[in-house]
């Protein structure tokens, strides 16, 4: 049994994404602190992101999606969002021991704190089971008005959700891709045209 001052140390451990072994630091209250969950690690595989990339992330617990995005696009800015201020502080801790300096962490309910003149190439989100419908009609709305001409939204659900997302991407973008599914998560993309 761990020691109460053995449960608040950082919960320390490495994960390979996208051919680079990132060394991440958690805390217990932050979503799947031990290990890169099944749904982000599904949606890293399926990023395409060009080197000059302006990305947001949307929830970025502690980073895993933020720092991948931030070593595909050296040359862009990543903005990492989520309204957890325990999250943030890891991610900007998680980027800067990776030697990631151009992602930039904050809080922010969705985008309700992302600067309103900045534009994104890609929005990335791990959307949570009970986001609730009025959230992601927001965020989804939110985040379409933020993408430039051409931009993605990349999203990944539980599976059981596809159908819903598949409806609601449709509805905000007037189309939907389906990435990659799983037994329990789905990826999927939506494009500004």
């Amino acid at each position: 049994m761990a020691t109460i001052d053995q449960l608040k140390s950082d919960i320390i451990f490495t994960a390979p994404l996208r051919g680079h072994t990132y060394t991440f630091h958690s805390t217990w209250g932050i979503f799947s602190p031990k290990t890169i969950d099944e749904g982000t690690q599904l949606l890293v595989d399926q990023l395409e992101v060009a080197p000059t990339a302006d990305c947001l992330d949307i929830g970025c617990g502690y980073g895993p999606l933020a720092l991948v995005l931030a070593r595909l696009a050296p040359q862009g800015t990543v903005h990492a969002v989520d309204k957890d201020f325990m999250a943030v502080e890891y991610t900007a801790k998680n980027a800067q021991q990776n030697g990631l300096e151009n992602v930039r962490a904050y809080l922010s309910n969705g985008l309700a704190h992302v600067p309103a003149e900045q534009k994104f190439d890609v929005i990335v989100s791990n959307i949570p089971a009970k986001i609730g419908g009025e959230l992601l009609s927001i965020m989804l709305h939110d985040s379409y008005a933020r993408l430039r001409p051409g931009g993605r939204l990349y999203v990944v659900t539980i599976s059981g959700l596809k159908d819903y997302m598949k409806r609601n991407l449709t509805e905000v973008f007037g189309n939907y891709d389906k990435l990659k599914q799983s037994k329990t998560y789905t990826a999927a993309v939506a494009i500004k045209r």
